[in-house]
């Protein structure tokens, strides 16, 4: 027998009633009709006749719980009738969770009767404003207005077109907000015993780490816990820093960014920790939960925004560092031997004479030479996944990528980091098509004695785009191009070679990465390589 699929007003209600929001102060309009009539038997409905007063009793009654309270206003009027109140809420630091009332999403773009301009209706004064791109977006979206009023102590604002009340929720494991917030200001006691009792309670607890522990401080507490726990330890995808020291035995690679792959990798754990990561960061969408039913998902970040869109069953928001130190000292250590984690890749074959190199070579060449301490930035978005696994980051600051997704980051942000880091030597791998949207700050890398090593891999097009063409089942209609980047490296006063050979490449990287420390004006290297024939992410 089919199960009837649950509609978004009633996986709304489970929410609320998950939350305690079951009291709803309002005055009713014709664009929240399909959400409140027939309330059910366990909701009170509270009328107030002017929507000020809707938000002010709210109000009173968040303040005079200590709990968040939940409001629903009509449309244009009602929020523009709110907004003073709203004020008021906000001032007085009181959390509200306010659901504005919207025209049918199915004809919203010809503006009829009703349809309302209502993100920047209400100012400033809302702490959080949401508009769900989808009607299965709305109970996360709510989910996470009681997260971010409790945490920016005012009213969390989600507007909701009539027309999705009734839509199919989907799939509730999916909601993009935390089951439970706790907040520390530092590694609170009673914080640390519940993630530590998860944790001692796993039979199979796993760590991922994120950008957010990348820190000189975290990364000994990291290790501490990890070989307490004796657990593979995974890097979030599309990381912008490391946040675990990635030659160590207990580090498993970075996670796959589709969720079918992350749900196969992590199906051998009952709890998963992240730590300075959001749960989960994607690429392409792939329908189905991140894990599996019956993994539990907890999450320690000092980032609200990251914390509140996690679909994790526990976060913490909180400073990682001291959470993470206090979690390696009173999590008990785990008998047994410690997981078989990924051996590190072996070299690539050499290239046989007149055979072109590939990015893999240049990524082996570098990594055998290059100095420990090295800062690697990368942007060569076609290589990356092989890049990252040639070349761990060995120490905090080690690795450091364009997390946007952007191009353009690598050459100027590596001259920066040279700048501000003198005593690290920095090494910059980028495409030759994202080195064109940068190309510009040799110059100032010439200019201020940025002594980094720029990286070129020159294969002649957008080779990353080509890849994903050709998985969309197409022919990309751009053409491929060649342009001498040593040649514009130099007209901008960069030192600059065009590498076409294995040998050649071995013999510039003995010469410069030994004395790369010491090194006071920019180099770039243009290495000419075959495009990767495969891209996953």
């Amino acid at each position: 027998m089919r199960v009837a699929a649950q509609t978004v007003r009633e996986a709304t209600f489970d929410v609320w009633r998950e939350y305690g929001l079951t009291s709803i102060f309002a005055n009713p309009g014709s664009t929240e009709i399909k959400l409140l009539t027939d309330l059910p038997g366990d909701f009170r409905f509270v009328l107030a006749l002017h929507e000020g007063s809707v938000i002010g009793m709210a109000t009173g009654w968040a303040i005079g719980r200590g709990e968040p309270a939940l409001a629903v206003l009509h449309t244009t009027a009602g929020l523009g009738n709110a907004v003073g109140a709203l004020a008021t809420a906000r001032v007085n630091r009181a959390p509200l969770v306010v659901v504005v009332g919207q025209q049918d999403r199915r004809h919203l773009a010809t503006e009829p009767f009703l349809a309302g301009k209502l993100r920047g209706l209400g100012g400033e004064y809302p702490v959080w404003v949401d508009e769900p791109v989808r009607p299965q977006d709305v109970p996360g979206a709510i989910a996470r207005a009681y997260h971010e009023a409790v945490t920016g102590s005012g009213p969390a604002l989600v507007i909701v077109p009539m027309d999705d009340w009734f839509a199919d929720a989907g799939d509730a494991a999916e909601r993009a907000a935390p089951r439970r917030v706790l907040r520390a200001r530092t590694a609170d006691r009673d914080v640390v015993a519940e993630v530590a009792g998860l944790l001692a309670g796993s039979e199979a607890p796993a760590l991922v780490v994120g950008a957010g522990a990348d820190d000189p401080g975290t990364w000994p507490a990291l290790v501490t816990l990890a070989e307490r726990l004796g657990c593979p330890v995974w890097q979030e995808s599309f990381s912008a820093r490391a946040g675990f020291p990635q030659d160590h035995p207990l580090f498993a690679g970075h996670l796959p960014a589709d969720r079918i792959r992350l749900r196969e990798l992590l199906a051998p754990h009952d709890v998963l920790l992240a730590i300075g990561s959001p749960v989960f960061r994607q690429y392409p969408f792939i329908p189905g939960p991140f894990v599996n039913a019956g993994t539990v998902v907890a999450m320690v970040s000092n980032d609200p925004a990251e914390v509140h869109r996690s679909t994790a069953d526990l976060a913490v928001l909180a400073a990682v560092g001291p959470v993470c130190a206090e979690l390696a000292r009173v999590v008990p250590a785990r008998k047994g031997s410690p997981p078989a984690v990924q051996a590190p890749p072996a070299p690539p074959a050499l290239p046989a004479p007149g055979e072109p190199l590939r990015a893999g070579h240049v990524f082996a060449a570098i990594a055998d030479r290059i100095p420990r301490d090295a800062i690697v930035i990368e942007e060569s978005p076609s290589s990356r996944p092989e890049l990252l696994v040639r070349l761990p980051a060995h120490e905090p600051l080690g690795s450091l990528s364009p997390a946007m997704g952007g191009l353009g980051f690598a050459l100027p942000a590596a001259t920066g980091l040279r700048m501000a880091r003198p005593d690290r030597p920095v090494v910059a791998i980028v495409g030759d098509g994202s080195s064109l949207y940068s190309i510009q700050s040799l110059w100032s890398a010439a200019q201020y004695g940025a002594g980094a090593l720029f990286v070129i891999l020159a294969n002649g097009g957008y080779a990353i785009m080509d890849r994903l063409a050709e998985q969309a089942g197409g022919s990309a209609p751009w053409p491929g191009f060649a342009v001498d980047v040593a040649g514009l490296a130099r007209a901008l006063g960069c030192e600059a070679r065009s590498i076409g050979d294995h040998d050649e490449l071995l013999g510039v990287l003995d010469e410069v990465l030994p004395g790369l420390a010491a090194r006071n004006t920019p180099l770039l290297l243009e290495v000419a390589v075959a495009p990767d024939a495969t891209f996953a992410p």
